[in-house]
């Protein structure tokens, strides 16, 4: 058995290494910021039901996913919102899923465009990629609003250089069995699904900023 003052340095060099190599595991571990309305924030259920505290349970604890949805939120509110949660949780991804409430309201395909290429864009000068999930509105609002509206977040994501998610709700639009009754807000059976729809988007966008 070693002892004497060189062997004590060699452990303590060894237990420097393993500090040091800890410490660039816990480095590697990426924050997602998710900005949505009440699909992301989960309208009905509780919280740990959602879709988004799914991720957190599907990424583990080497990763940190901060909900920052708000039910009935809009696409100007969450660009309001936005600067002083890039500053508090300076993410590496950030997740936008916003614009439904724009559509159900009526309001002008111009400034939701706007509204959403200007939260891509503070999100990129922010260091953080961006992953813009679509959103779908009822077709009673007529063909010509619900293809733009559709057609937007296609315009955004290319203009921006962001990622474009598929449809989250792709898996079960159609099925009103996992539709809340207001046949709006998906429900907790449902949250598995929209999670599966996202996550091969969201671990391609971790690897290419790990």
């Amino acid at each position: 058995m070693q002892s004497g003052p060189y062997h004590l340095l060699r452990t303590f060099l060894a237990a420097g290494w393993l500090l040091l190599a800890a410490g660039a595991a816990h480095a590697s571990g990426q924050t997602i910021l998710v900005v949505g309305d009440s699909i992301s924030a989960a309208y009905g259920m509780s919280l740990q039901q959602g879709w988004v505290s799914l991720l957190q349970e599907e990424l583990g604890e080497q990763h940190t996913v901060v909900n920052a949805s708000i039910s009935g939120e809009t696409s100007a509110g969450g660009l309001r919102r936005l600067p002083p949660l890039l500053a508090r949780h300076d993410p590496d991804l950030v997740i936008i899923e916003l614009g439904a409430n724009d559509g159900l309201r009526g309001f002008p395909l111009p400034t939701l465009r706007d509204n959403l290429a200007r939260m891509a864009q503070l999100s990129q000068d922010s260091g953080a990629r961006v992953l813009l999930v679509p959103m779908e509105i009822p077709p009673n609002y007529g063909a010509r609003y619900t293809s733009g509206f559709r057609a937007t977040y296609a315009t955004v994501a290319q203009a921006t250089g962001s990622a474009l998610s598929p449809f989250i709700m792709e898996q079960f639009a159609t099925d009103p069995t996992f539709m809340q009754e207001d046949g709006i807000h998906p429900t907790a059976p449902a949250q598995a699904m929209m999670l599966d729809t996202l996550l091969p988007a969201i671990q391609q966008l971790l690897a290419q900023s790990s």
